[in-house]
């Protein structure tokens, strides 16, 4: 029996932005692990034999510790089934897809990696943006906006990230962002800097609203929406269109 493992990219929520070749791992897997933002209606791809795992990890609630995912990896792969770690986004942005390959490395156990669409790129879709310009939107930058406590990263690069010529996306930064933002201006970013808060990305209740990293900032001091954001910044983030956005 072979040993191997599928990480499958779920993209952004919208199962119609799956791969064909996501698709294909999903019909004919035996075992599905997925991520809380990779179930739903991405998980009727898996076919009628598959075992689904849940072992997603969300900030701040009960979740899966990750050697407990990378074991059943490495458990499940050593029976011979067909084994999908299914992960939202793509797969290679901030979804620790590194520990589970260096759990499978160490095991001896064979996996290929399946590409999916990021979830920047679908909230960029969604609101009826690029993601650059030339000569004002030059560069993107991705950064997470929480490190492994919750907090905002130590040692992040602050000239890049006020760098008024770039997109950038923050990823589970909703909580950390008055803090952020508050460093940005401080690195000489204008609060009126145009920023975009979007939520539930791919889903039904997908959410876009278009504001300033100040204004934003001081929205999310006062609360947080329960549902999974994301944050854009820079010069075309104010540019936000979508039956779905609400102004600041």
């Amino acid at each position: 029996m072979s040993e191997f493992v599928s990480f499958v990219s779920s993209g952004a929520g919208d199962p119609d932005l799956l791969t064909l070749k996501a698709v294909d791992r999903l019909q004919r897997a035996d075992v599905v692990l997925f991520d809380d933002l990779a179930s739903g209606a991405i998980l009727s791809h898996a076919g009628p034999q598959a075992e689904l795992i849940a072992v997603g990890k969300r900030a701040r609630r009960p979740s899966v510790k990750q050697n407990h995912v990378s074991r059943l990896l490495v458990d499940h792969a050593r029976t011979g089934a067909r084994v999908v770690r299914l992960k939202s986004g793509d797969c290679g942005i901030f979804g620790r897809l590194e520990e589970e390959m260096i759990a499978l490395d160490a095991a001896g156990i064979d996996y290929e990696i399946i590409p999916g669409v990021p979830s920047a790129c679908a909230a960029a879709a969604a609101a009826g943006l690029p993601l650059t310009r030339r000569l004002s939107a030059r560069r993107v930058q991705f950064v997470t906006g929480a490190d492994v406590t919750g907090d905002l990263p130590e040692a992040l690069n602050w000239a890049a990230l006020a760098d008024p010529g770039a997109t950038t996306v923050v990823y589970m930064g909703k909580r950390t962002f008055p803090k952020l933002a508050a460093q940005l201006i401080a690195q000489g970013m204008s609060r009126d800097t145009p920023a975009l808060l979007a939520q539930a990305v791919g889903h039904a209740e997908q959410k876009l609203q278009r504001s300033t990293i100040g204004a934003l900032a001081d929205q999310l001091a006062q609360a947080c929406p329960d549902q999974p954001a994301l944050i854009l910044y820079g010069p075309l983030a104010g540019e936000a269109e979508d039956k779905h956005s609400t102004g600041a």
